[in-house]
């Protein structure tokens, strides 16, 4: 198994313009989304090793909660697949992406309804 650095973000909140229903349509609904991208690792991490050698999280923070405005995806799979497209446009040392998106607005009693969708760089 080859040695890999996984970037991780956990339980952003967004409000994101997505359903099928009529009651979702028109207005924006929370979703929590969890980002883990893999990606090559360097030989080593000394103390004063420049992020270059690495990757900043946040463009996977960004990746989630700047999402195109007035845009409405019927479905959570395609927010999920916008966010995996935009982070391995954004970096080519990315080779694994797993996106988690729960729909906070269906959970009745604190469950997590939602999906996980997981691509390779192809």
């Amino acid at each position: 198994m080859a040695d890999s650095l996984i970037l991780e973000v956990h339980d952003l909140v967004v409000n994101v313009l997505t359903g099928i229903y009529s009651q979702e349509t028109h207005l924006p609904q929370p979703l929590k989304i969890s980002i883990s991208a893999t990606l090559d690792m360097a030989d080593h991490y000394a103390p004063d090793t420049p992020l270059k050698a690495s990757k900043n999280y946040m463009t996977l923070k960004e990746a989630a909660t700047h999402l195109p405005e007035g845009v409405h995806f019927t479905l959570i799979e395609a927010v999920a697949d916008h966010i995996i497209d935009r982070l391995f446009a954004d970096d080519v040392r990315i080779n694994h992406i797993s996106v988690k998106i729960v729909k906070l607005a269906i959970a009745e009693d604190g469950e997590a309804i939602g999906i996980t969708m997981s691509r390779d760089r192809k």
